[in-house]
């Protein structure tokens, strides 16, 4: 008599030996096809693999340039709000912020901005962000200067995004190593190698402006900020007081290539706080129109204005020369202002 279905008996279960050939056979039929489609997956966060391919940096460089000149022109935040992170959209942001108060119609002043002669430092690594830095003249700011851009991105799904931006003079712009297929070498933010770890940086330099101290070698951004700070301080009637802080989180973090010395340069940022209390009987000098559409509270005896800047540096190999970090360029910009 034939079984009704309902009444067979349960199947035996395989035996560990038979699954473990079941598996295998499974795991070679996918390679095979992943094979024969020309599929492969690559783990990026093992694989110490080119941030990116030339063709795409450049790409995104001319994304960066159009999305920029698009916000400026219309002082639109929206416009470049995918372009930009970091330290440079908190300065572009509060840029665009400020010019859209007072010329709400678009900017009335706008020179598309273009940048030429771009070269393209791509440092090869394992793991998330991936970023790489341009370095291209630009038809604003110095003649002969050069522009570098950092461009980050934590996935593949997501687009370019410049977060560091720096203006030094062709002169200045170090020699990157290079491995033997011509990718750059990336420091790590606890490089031991160096005279100051990478991701100390931003902390370094704040106790720097606040006390000083010899990590950082004279010049422009160093000894002779303080002594402009250290000018304007106390004036009559009106009294200045500044507080530095480092940021090194997220978009924040601070990145690094080798040069060709051993040393590195690295790109930080950091926040300052700038407090002007008038004396009593005094009242604090009216701000620009830029500062007003950045301030909040009535300002009555004081203003304390937020700056963000970002830094490049030289940070040479520990045990060499003086072992001074050099800072070459700094860029900042007003982020916000309260009055009390």
């Amino acid at each position: 008599m034939r079984r009704d279905r309902t009444d067979r008996s349960p199947r035996r279960p395989r035996s560990p030996g038979r699954l473990g050939r079941l598996a295998r056979v499974a795991t070679t039929v996918t390679a095979l096809w992943a094979a024969a489609s020309g599929c492969v997956v690559v783990h990026g966060e093992r694989e110490v693999v080119p941030a990116t391919t030339r063709a795409d940096a450049a790409r995104a460089l001319a994304d960066f340039t159009a999305a920029y000149n698009k916000a400026d022109a219309t002082y639109d935040r929206s416009k470049d709000a995918d372009r930009v992170t970091g330290p440079l959209a908190a300065i572009d942001a509060a840029r665009l912020k400020a010019g859209r108060a007072g010329h709400p119609g678009g900017n009335p002043a706008h020179s598309p901005l273009a940048f030429d002669d771009a070269r393209f430092s791509i440092p090869a690594k394992a793991g998330w962000p991936r970023w790489f830095v341009a370095d291209a003249t630009a038809n604003k700011g110095v003649a002969g200067s050069r522009w570098l851009l950092v461009f980050t991105r934590d996935d593949l799904r997501e687009p370019w995004q410049a977060s560091y931006l720096t203006v030094l003079g062709a002169g200045d712009v170090p020699r990157f190593a290079t491995d033997a297929d011509g990718w750059a070498q990336p420091v790590a933010g606890d490089d031991p190698a160096l005279a100051v770890e990478p991701g100390k940086l931003g902390r370094s330099y704040a106790t720097y402006l606040r006390s000083g101290g010899d990590s950082f070698a004279a010049g422009i951004h160093t000894s002779q900020w303080r002594a402009q700070r250290e000018k304007y301080a106390s004036r009559p009637g009106l009294a200045r007081q500044y507080i530095d802080e480092p940021l090194s989180s997220g978009s924040y973090a601070p990145v690094g290539l080798r040069t060709a010395d051993g040393g590195a340069l690295v790109f930080f940022t950091t926040r300052r706080f700038e407090k002007e209390t008038a004396a009593a009987g005094t009242e604090i000098p009216a701000p620009g129109a830029d500062v007003q559409a950045l301030t909040t509270g009535e300002i009555n005896q004081s203003l304390t204005l937020e700056f963000v800047s970002n830094q490049a540096a030289l940070d040479p190999p520990k045990g060499s020369g003086d072992g001074r970090v050099a800072v070459l360029g700094r860029v900042e910009g007003l982020t916000g202002a309260k009055g009390e």
